[in-house]
């Protein structure tokens, strides 16, 4: 199984090349891990792992829902680790579901944006890579959420604000314009 969910992520992330061409170098890296023979799959791999999130959108598509992330102090996209998960997808729709307590979510089959960044050392885990992928996630009817323990707070932010607000997490506001773009 595991083979086979290595193989559906490397088409996911040939496809996702041949969208975003001027983001190659960065397939390119997570190819490379999706490659090793060290699982990239769990948070022990301190060198750098995979990582699920979703871009959750509202009914209308106008809005996402952001987390006030309780180690980071940012806003950004619900999401975590794998933890050992081979099928991001389902990784990412239940980082959704935990933590956003919604139900009723509809995950999108490709892969919406890649982010590798460096998370700094915390509580003794060493700093490491985190290599994110992240998913379009879909509300059902009840966008009323619960905040989990992961977040000091969660909130639907308008994609279009998003996309040119001063001091939005970069990440965030590339998704905001690849949404908008869509």
């Amino acid at each position: 199984m595991a083979e086979f969910d290595d193989l559906v992520l490397a088409s996911a992330l040939a496809e996702y090349a041949a969208r975003w061409p001027e983001e190659g170098t960065t397939v390119d890296v997570f190819k490379e891990l999706l490659g090793d023979a060290a699982n990239p799959f769990v948070r022990d791999r301190l060198a750098g792992h995979f990582t699920a999130s979703c871009w959750l959108v509202d009914r209308s598509g106008a809005r996402t829902l952001l987390t006030h992330h309780r180690k980071l102090g940012l806003w950004l996209q619900l999401g975590g680790h794998a933890d050992g998960e081979r099928d991001l997808r389902i990784a990412a729709l239940r980082e959704a579901e935990e933590e956003s307590g919604l139900r009723g979510l509809r995950i999108e089959p490709a892969i919406f944006d890649l982010d590798r960044h460096w998370i700094p050392e915390h509580k003794g885990v060493a700093a490491h890579w985190h290599y994110d992928v992240c998913y379009v996630v879909h509300a059902g009817e009840d966008e009323a959420y619960t905040v989990s323990d992961e977040s000091h707070d969660l909130a639907w932010r308008r994609i279009a604000e998003l996309a040119a607000e001063a001091g939005t997490d970069p990440s965030v506001q590339r998704m905001a314009r690849k949404w908008m773009a869509r």
